[in-house]
């Protein structure tokens, strides 16, 4: 594991120093780790709207097509 110093002001290390001892955090760099892992995954989210909204439109989502996921559900749970 690679280590990577930063600095903070005095009012952000108090608040990470808070996180750490109220939400049961064992250091203050397993809270940042969380921090990297929950904007990583919020990047991954944003790259794969972004690709869904350019690529072509297939279809209508309108009631029908609810309904047809629905009935696929049902008949999957029958299997």
């Amino acid at each position: 594991m690679s280590t990577m110093n930063i600095s903070l002001p005095e009012a952000l290390k108090s608040f990470v120093d808070r996180q750490v001892r109220t939400r049961g955090y064992g250091s203050s760099s397993e809270y940042v780790r969380e921090l990297i892992r929950k904007e990583q995954d919020i990047q991954h989210l944003r790259d794969l709207l972004l690709e869904g909204a350019a690529s072509p439109v297939e279809g209508v989502a309108d009631k029908a097509f609810f309904e047809s996921l629905r009935e696929e559900i049902r008949e999957a749970k029958e299997e």
